[in-house]
Parts: structure tokens; C-alpha cells; sequence
């Protein structure tokens, strides 16, 4: 069994990033090892000595369950009872295998947050040509500018053989999502008490290389095209957010327009990365807090700390089930765990250090990645004087009729303040996650901004 001393023994594990301008690929012979010891995706393969972490047998099979009218998908799991529960009263218990993010929730809400633990499910995995990607991409993608951009880069995944911090947090940024998608998804910023209005979204994200009219042969530094169309409450509906996302946003920083519908007017939006402030979140979240982290990683030193095993939320399909409303699931401190499902799964420990003369709200930020799916599950946010600050959580689930791992809610909670931000609930809309929709890159233009603003 490949464990994570091997890992250390052959290299894949590295020191943090090294300060070259361009940085290798790893050897075929390395390389050899994805599809046989290693996932398509560099995941162990083997599961751990005892057992309660299985096998990976290639993920949950595309009919794994039924899909209703709207999208929505059956829980595989919904049988299952939890293993057990972790409260503040035995969290000494578990705390080897727990964050220390999640340890801080215990002690700010010990007398309504819990972790139900559930048995562990492998369930993901992505499409053949994906994969394949991420098979070339280990021995042809390399580091740029020192680390922040690839070349020789395609579709997903450049490092599923990660030697560093720093490519491993490129898998999180690239990772698959389906190609093209478009969501109607809320967002809602609870006070103390547990009040909130919901923010309504409409988000359309394109993959360049998934576009209408994409033209291999045409030079792009586009990652992928994501805009953002901002539905309700009434004072904010008609805004639209429009991103072009690129691959070395140092080169060519990200492309970003904001459509004001009250001045009818279109404009260049360069707050909309780092520590900008996310859209209509209170103040709750920043710009690289969506999809828990993305952007540009120039501003940070990432080191790789290595794998551990932890309980992290897992085929969270009970949590977005549209059987559940949204008063259901929001409640004052957090959200209702009760309707949460947590695994324990491998993990990559990423910690990012905010560069001397860089400038942050977040000085120190520690990632835990899902090593199957390349997601970032959890992660802890630290403010400048090293407080623990922030606690992310990501609420993931694979879309299994479409092959593609993604998060039903990502939540943030602010420990100073006791509010928090959940973001991703669709249980109440008509349609779950279109992963049909199709666009070409004039749909994903500053021209076409001012008539999605006013649909």
C-alpha cells in the first residue's frame, strides 16, 4: 500500500515552492503511476491500515442513483445512519483528526455544533478525457513566473503529482467543473440571531476549451469565462458580474466588469480578486473566498505539509435535497448540522504565508484539499496578528450522472463576530445545476453585459 511515507520517500512530496522561474514536470516514471497506485487524479488508491478509510474503485457509476425533473440527485446513502456524533462534550476524542478550525467551532457553539460521522464513500472521479488531460498534463505542464502561471497546460488538473504548495493549490483553481454550468444558486449572511435575507444568483462558468466556438489553435490566456447575474432582493437585482479568468494572472491579471443596472453603465471591476469584497456578502467573504479559494496565488508563500486523515463533509446530498428549505438549513451560529454528513478521507495540508510587503486581509490562510477531488474542503484564515479568524467549510458532492465533483454549500464563518456566509443553496429553485448550457465567447463579453442586466 502506498502511504504517505512513501509519498516522502519518492519526492512527491517536496519542499514548498522553490523560487525558479520555470520548474519541471515530474518523470513518466512517476507519471506511470496514475490509473495504477495512484487515481487518474494522484489520490492513493489504497485505503488506509484499518480500513475505515476504503479502496478507490473508480467512484460512483453514472446511474448511481435517480434524477428528478429538476436536476436534483437521489442520495446513494440516504440509508446510512452516522457512525457517530462529535460534540463539544467527547471532541477531545477526535481532535487528532479534526482541524484547527473545526476545533474553534466546537468551543464557539458547544452547545449546538456537532459533526455527524458517517462511513467513508470514494465516490468521485471525472471523465475519461480528463483524466487523460491530467495524465499529460504530470509530465508536460510546468510552473511559470515563478509559480504563478503553467504552461504547457490543458483542460484540468496540470499537477496530480504535486511537488509543492504551490502546485497543488493550481489543481484547486483548475480543477474540473463540468466544462460549462449554469446555476441558480442563493446566498444568505445570517446575523448573530439567525435572521437573513437571501441574495439570488444566476451563475453561467465556461471552460474556454468548452466553448461553442473555442479554436485550439487561437492563443488565450483564459482559464475559463464565469459571469454572475444577481437576481434578488429587488435593490440589487440587474447587476452583473463578468470575469475572464486567466491562467498567469500576474502577465495579464484577471479581466473583470461590473453592470451597475441603476446608471445603466459598464465598468472594468479590478477589485474583484484578492481581498476585494465578494459580491452583495456583507463584508462576510472576499473576492478569493468564492469556491473557496481562487485567483491568482502570487501574493502567498505555499508550502506542502503533507497528507493527514480527517472528517470532512462528504456526499452532502441529504444537504441538497430539494425537499428542504432554506429556514431549514440556515440557523443562528451555522448551519443546521443536523443535515450535514461528514467522512473521514486524506487530505492535503497546504499552508499559504502572506509574503513580506504583500498586502492581505488574511496573513496566513491553511488549506485542507480532498486528495480524490483536488476541492478545497476546509480552510482556516488567519488575520495579522496570527488570530484564527475564518473557518471555511465546503459541504461537497459528485454529481455522478455528469462525472463531476463540486460542493453543494461552502460556508464561512467569522468566529469574531458570529455571523456567517453559506453559499451554493438551490434546494427551493427550479432547477438544479444545468450542465447542458452552452456558450460562446461573445456571450461573455462587456457588450453583452448591459442586456443580461436588463432581462
Amino acid at each position: 500500500m502506498m502511504t504517505t511515507k512513501n509519498l516522502l520517500q519518492t519526492g512527491v512530496l517536496a519542499l514548498s515552492l522553490l523560487a525558479t522561474s520555470v520548474m519541471a514536470a515530474v518523470s513518466a516514471d512517476q507519471a506511470a503511476k496514475l490509473g495504477t497506485t495512484l487515481t487518474p487524479l494522484g489520490a492513493e488508491k489504497d485505503g488506509n491500515a484499518d480500513g475505515s478509510i476504503p479502496e478507490w474503485t473508480g467512484g460512483l457509476p453514472q446511474n448511481a442513483g435517480a434524477v428528478d425533473a429538476k436536476g436534483f440527485l437521489a442520495d446513494p446513502f440516504a440509508s446510512e445512519t452516522a457512525l457517530f456524533t462529535i460534540t463539544a462534550q467527547n471532541v477531545d476524542q477526535y481532535k487528532d483528526k479534526l482541524t484547527p478550525g473545526q476545533l474553534a467551532m466546537f468551543k464557539r457553539y458547544p452547545t449546538s455544533y456537532k459533526i455527524p460521522v458517517f462511513p467513508t464513500h470514494r465516490t468521485a472521479t471525472v471523465p475519461a478525457a480528463v483524466a487523460a488531460a491530467a495524465k499529460a498534463n504530470a509530465t508536460n505542464t510546468k510552473l511559470i513566473q515563478n509559480g504563478n502561471g503553467l504552461e504547457n497546460f490543458s483542460q484540468a488538473y496540470p499537477f496530480p503529482i504535486p511537488q509543492n504548495g504551490v502546485e497543488a493549490i493550481w489543481n484547486q483553481i483548475t480543477r474540473y467543473r463540468g466544462g460549462s454550468v449554469r446555476r441558480l444558486v442563493n446566498q444568505a449572511t445570517p446575523q448573530a440571531n439567525g435572521s437573513y435575507s437571501m441574495v439570488s444568483f444566476v451563475d453561467e462558468f465556461t471552460f474556454r476549451s468548452a466553448l461553442k466556438d473555442y479554436d485550439a489553435s487561437k492563443p488565450s490566456n483564459v482559464l475559463f469565462y464565469f459571469k454572475q447575474r444577481v437576481t434578488a432582493p429587488s435593490r440589487l437585482a440587474g447587476g452583473v458580474l463578468l470575469v475572464h479568468e486567466t491562467i498567469d494572472q500576474v502577465k495579464e491579471p484577471r479581466l473583470a466588469w461590473l453592470y451597475n443596472a441603476g446608471q445603466r453603465r459598464v465598468r472594468r471591476a479590478p477589485q474583484v480578486s484578492y481581498d476585494g469584497p465578494g459580491t452583495a456578502s456583507d463584508g462576510l467573504r472576499t473576492s478569493d473566498n468564492f469556491d473557496m479559494y481562487n485567483g491568482a496565488p502570487d501574493r502567498y508563500e505555499w508550502k506542502l505539509e503533507g497528507k493527514k486523515e480527517i472528517y470532512i463533509p462528504y456526499n452532502s446530498y441529504r444537504l441538497d435535497s430539494p425537499k428542504l428549505k432554506y429556514d431549514e438549513i440556515i440557523k443562528a451560529g451555522h448551519i443546521n448540522q443536523d443535515l450535514t454528513r461528514y467522512e473521514l478521507h486524506r487530505v492535503w495540508h497546504v499552508v499559504a504565508t502572506l509574503k513580506p510587503g504583500e498586502r492581505h486581509i488574511y496573513a496566513k490562510r491553511d488549506f485542507y484539499i480532498d486528495e480524490d477531488t483536488w476541492q478545497a474542503v476546509e480552510i482556516d484564515h488567519y488575520d495579522g496578528r496570527g488570530t484564527l479568524w475564518r473557518v471555511a467549510e465546503a459541504h461537497s458532492q459528485y454529481y455522478y450522472d455528469k462525472q463531476v465533483p463540486w460542493y453543494a454549500v461552502e460556508t464561512l464563518y467569522d468566529l469574531l463576530s458570529g455571523r456567517y456566509l453559506a453559499l451554493g443553496m438551490k434546494n427551493e429553485e427550479k432547477q438544479a445545476y444545468d450542465f447542458s448550457y452552452t456558450a460562446s465567447e461573445s456571450d461573455y463579453t462587456p457588450a453583452a453585459l448591459r442586456q443580461e442586466g436588463v432581462r
